[in-house]
């Protein structure tokens, strides 16, 4: 007999180190004669999209496409005393250090040339691959090269630290983070009453990432999110033998989720609103708040063995199909 279950869960997610002095970030940005632009910084490129969000925000600082960036990977001889690539947090802070070193080269540039065209400092404008300074358009590595032609630097580093936070763990008083992101999971499961073996059948997501940097960075990193934390919460068990050995250490044992238990249905939608708080182009974090969003797997699944009976089934967590199965006896008495 099969038995279905459904479950709406939110979640809300802070986004900082709260261990405070970590949320720093640095970066070094050099551009090159022909309007080439290289990048190091703080944060670590695991596969996130990191390296493609801070690329772009470079190119919207200097008007050019994303094309025109370099970005190596973190090297401490370049840029020192980094903080972990963790908490969400790596385009927030990366980004923000890369916006700062961008904006002073783009700055000095800026006065150069609003000064030869006798322009108000207010006048130049970045923007389509070129230099704006009145009525004319300078092709960003023609203005590159008059400002190396002037002697002006054009290398530049970069520093952030997040704003308004200080939190006191011991006292709970203070303000660890410095916002919050949010979302909503529904997701709709099937079990077998007969072996405990169980599917998602469908999972509708609405998850908040501000003014998103890149959307389809972020739905990708909401649905892979997603279905990590189902596994989290349903086939990664971890297994001791009475010799204290971990008996599930490999691929054979230790079941994390496979391309075929994502959701037979998976709609994901982005809450499209600029963040409230001062955050790189009023974006939000969206590495591990997904994560969290898993749980509404597991509570569709603690509702479908509940239909099983009439007592508490207390269904355990990770809710594997041997789990579900000794639920679902609880649940018959």
């Amino acid at each position: 007999m099969l038995k279905r279950g459904i479950a709406l869960t939110p979640v809300k997610f802070g986004i900082s180190f709260t261990l405070t002095h970590l949320n720093q970030a640095g970066a070094l940005v050099h551009v090159y004669q022909d309007g080439s632009i290289h990048i190091n910084h703080g944060g670590t490129e695991m596969g996130q999209g990191l390296f493609q969000k801070v690329a772009q925000v470079a190119a919207d600082r200097f008007g050019v496409a994303p094309e025109m960036v370099r970005i190596t990977a973190t090297d401490t001889a370049k840029v020192p005393n980094t903080s972990a690539t963790a908490a969400s947090s790596g385009s927030d802070l990366n980004g923000m250090a890369v916006k700062a070193a961008c904006d002073t080269i783009r700055d000095r540039m800026a006065a150069l040339l609003a000064e030869e065209h006798q322009a108000d400092l207010a006048e130049v404008r970045f923007a389509a691959g070129h230099v704006h300074v009145g009525a004319e358009a300078i092709p960003f590595a023609e203005a590159v090269q008059r400002a190396y032609l002037g002697r002006v630097s054009l290398s530049a580093t970069g520093v952030y630290k997040t704003p308004d936070i200080e939190g006191d763990r011991i006292a709970g008083r203070g303000r660890p983070f410095f916002y919050f992101a949010q979302g909503v999971a529904c997701s709709e499961v099937v079990i077998d009453t007969l072996t405990g073996e169980n599917r998602i059948l469908r999972t509708d997501i609405l998850h908040d990432c501000g003014a998103s940097l890149n959307p389809a960075l972020d739905i990708g990193q909401i649905e892979g999110g997603f279905v990590q934390g189902a596994g989290w919460l349903t086939t990664e068990e971890l297994v001791w033998d009475g010799a204290g050995r971990l008996r599930t250490h490999a691929p054979s044992t230790y079941k994390i989720p496979a391309c075929s238990d994502r959701p037979d249905v998976f709609n994901v939608a982005l809450w499209d609103a600029p963040n409230p708080a001062d955050t790189i182009y009023r974006s939000k974090a969206v590495g591990e708040p997904p994560l969290m969003l898993g749980v509404a797997v597991f509570s569709a699944l603690a509702e479908a063995v509940a239909a099983c009976g009439p007592d508490y089934p207390d269904l355990q967590a990770p809710a594997t199909a041997e789990a579900v199965l000794a639920a679902i006896g609880r649940a018959r008495g």
